[in-house]
C-alpha cells in the first residue's frame, strides 16, 4: 500500500512522464500488456497516423510520443531519466515477471525489492516493492 500524501500541493504532484518512440503503438501494447496500464486516449497527427498513446500510471499518465529520433539507451544511472518504475507487492512483482518473460522481454536484474527490464525501445523499467516512507502532511 503506497503512503504518499494526497494533500501535497499541485506544483508537486505528477501529472506525466513522456516516452519518444518510433512506433507508438508497439510501445503503448507493451506498456498495456506488460505494466497492465490502462488506455487513456489517443492523438493523432493531422494526416491521420498515430501521434501518442497515453497511458494511466497510477494517477500521473504516462504519454508515449511519436519522435523520430533513435531510442537513447542508458546504462545503470544516467544524466537524466534513466528508470521508470512502478509500484506493486510481491505477487503484482512476480506477475510482472511471468507477463515480461512472455512478452520476450526477461528479467534484466533483481535487487531485494525490485526487478528491473527494458522495453522494447531499451528504456528501462521496474516493479518495485520497496516501501515508500510516509510523507508528511503540509
Amino acid at each position: 500500500m503506497l503512503c504518499v500524501s494526497r494533500d501535497a500541493s499541485a506544483v508537486s504532484v505528477l501529472h506525466h512522464l513522456a516516452v519518444g518512440t518510433r512506433d507508438v503503438a508497439r510501445l503503448a501494447r507493451f506498456y498495456i500488456d506488460v505494466l497492465e496500464l490502462p488506455e487513456v486516449t489517443r492523438h493523432l497527427h493531422p494526416n491521420g497516423s498515430l501521434r501518442s498513446v497515453w497511458l494511466d500510471l497510477g494517477g500521473s499518465l504516462l504519454m508515449i510520443e511519436s519522435t523520430s529520433e533513435p531510442p537513447r539507451i542508458v546504462v545503470g544511472v544516467g544524466s537524466g531519466p534513466f528508470l521508470i518504475a512502478v509500484a506493486g507487492s510481491t505477487d503484482e512483482r512476480a506477475r510482472f515477471e511471468a507477463r515480461l518473460e512472455a512478452s520476450g522481454a526477461g528479467i534484466e536484474s533483481r535487487s531485494e525489492f525490485t526487478s528491473y527490464a527494458r522495453d522494447p525501445d531499451g528504456n528501462r523499467i521496474a516493479v518495485s516493492e520497496y516501501p515508500l516512507p510516509v510523507l508528511s502532511q503540509r
